[in-house]
């Protein structure tokens, strides 16, 4: 699967770095040891003892700031790991979707970075990351029509079909899907991101039945 970045995106935000998972997948009911470690993440932070600073970490500064140099507010379009970061620290927890979806957001909430996820069945093409244009929009799931101007997206042949703050219901995830791509979204560098691409095949291994599982970096 080819990603690439987009320049016009990079000269505003020159730290943009990708990591990219690929892995043929079951989507199945997230186990309970998934939804244990899941339980396990959310009672640490909200044992910090101010854990609304999980929201001014490093990860999630920078991509506020990629947001507000693309033009996008960040305070009205947020960064799915902030997102989910908000969830945790009012109490809500987590979602519990599928396996796969499960993974994702745990290493999400782990690493403090959006990470987006696709169903490859659905995926035409080669897949650019940019900055979204006028007038374009797409069905974010379970969402209302997300406009998606200025915000950071990820395009194929078909044209835009995920975000790094929602992704959209013509890729998503389902029981159906049988291979993955993931996208590791960091406005701050490459450095920790072949971490969590290890992190994130060892989950989908040992939660999803992932096999076949292909990491690359981009940047």
């Amino acid at each position: 699967m080819q990603i690439t970045i987009d320049a016009k995106l990079k000269a505003k935000c020159p730290r943009t770095a990708l990591a990219c998972v690929t892995a043929r997948v079951e989507a199945g009911a997230s186990p309970a040891a998934l939804i244990q470690e899941m339980k396990a993440r959310e009672a640490e932070i909200q044992k910090l003892p101010f854990p609304r600073g999980v929201l001014e970490s490093p990860q999630i500064v920078a991509t506020r700031a990629a947001y507000k140099a693309l033009g996008k507010d960040p305070a009205r379009y947020r960064g799915s790991a902030e997102a989910l970061l908000r969830r945790v620290v009012a109490g809500k927890g987590l979602p519990q979707i599928n396996s796969v979806v499960d993974v994702i957001n745990l290493v999400s909430v782990e690493s403090r970075l959006p990470i987006g996820l696709y169903d490859l069945g659905h995926v035409t093409g080669e897949i650019v990351f940019r900055a979204g244009r006028a007038g374009e929009t797409y069905k974010g799931i379970g969402k209302y029509d997300l406009n998606l101007e200025g915000l950071p997206l990820f395009a194929d042949t078909a044209g835009p079909h995920g975000s790094a703050t929602s992704d959209s219901e013509r890729t998503m995830v389902t029981a159906a899907t049988k291979e993955v791509l993931a996208v590791i979204v960091s406005f701050g560098g490459s450095e920790s991101l072949e971490r969590w691409t290890q992190r994130l095949g060892a989950l989908l291994q040992q939660y999803a039945s992932g096999t076949e599982i292909v990491t690359n970096i981009v940047s």
